[in-house]
Order: C-alpha cells, then sequence, then structure tokens
C-alpha cells in the first residue's frame, strides 16, 4: 500500500486542473479493540464488488474527481496498514463528506475483520 502512488496517479489525469484537494485515509491495524481488549493481530477480507459499488457511487457526487481504495487483505499485525482512501475533488465541502461516507459504508460493506488477543 503506497498512498503516495495513490496521489500521484490522481495527479496524472487529464483532468487534475478540476481538483482543489486531495483527503487521505490510512487505516491501521490497533494494538486494542473499540472496547479496550489487546488485539495482536486482525484477519482481513475485501469485497471487491462491493467496495467497486461504493466508489463508483460515491464519485457521482457533486465534485469528486476520483476515489482510489486498496484494502490489505489477510492477516496483519498490530502497526500494519489496513485500508487506505484518496479523495480528490474540487473543494472541500464536497471532498470531506465523500471521505467519510465512502470509509463508512466500505468499512460496513465492503470488508469483513476478525481480531485476535
Amino acid at each position: 500500500m503506497n498512498m503516495n502512488a495513490l496521489i500521484e496517479k490522481i495527479k496524472k489525469r487529464e483532468d487534475y486542473h478540476k481538483v482543489g484537494m486531495i483527503l487521505c485515509h490510512n487505516g491501521v491495524v490497533r494494538g486494542t479493540s473499540r472496547n479496550g481488549t489487546p488485539v495482536s493481530a486482525v484477519d482481513v477480507a475485501a469485497d471487491h464488488q462491493a467496495i467497486r459499488k461504493i466508489v463508483e457511487e460515491q464519485k457521482k457526487r457533486p465534485g469528486i474527481v476520483d476515489i482510489l481504495v486498496e484494502v490489505n487483505e489477510g492477516r496483519l499485525k498490530v502497526g500494519d496498514d489496513l485500508l487506505t482512501i484518496v479523495v480528490a475533488g474540487d473543494i472541500r465541502e464536497h471532498v470531506i463528506p465523500v471521505l467519510t461516507d465512502t470509509l463508512n459504508s466500505i468499512k460496513a460493506q465492503g470488508t469483513r475483520k476478525q481480531e485476535y488477543s
């Protein structure tokens, strides 16, 4: 997973002149679950079809130029990168909610995670 490579891919687009903001998310495996239980590793699986559908729907929103997503699948240890999302668009009022909605949808519908203590 290389966030800089995703950003460079967006910068090479012919319509990059429309971009006023690139917003990035880099999810990392935490050492504790949401309830505070220690975590040593997680297994991650992605539903690539669901993720493609989510991205295509979010790209239709006003001002969005591109959305790129990478999911690190398999057994991951604490500190490993888990999910990278890059959203490019015209203004922050368009880009910020799209990143939030894309992230929440991918977490709910596009990935499965099993934590191990």
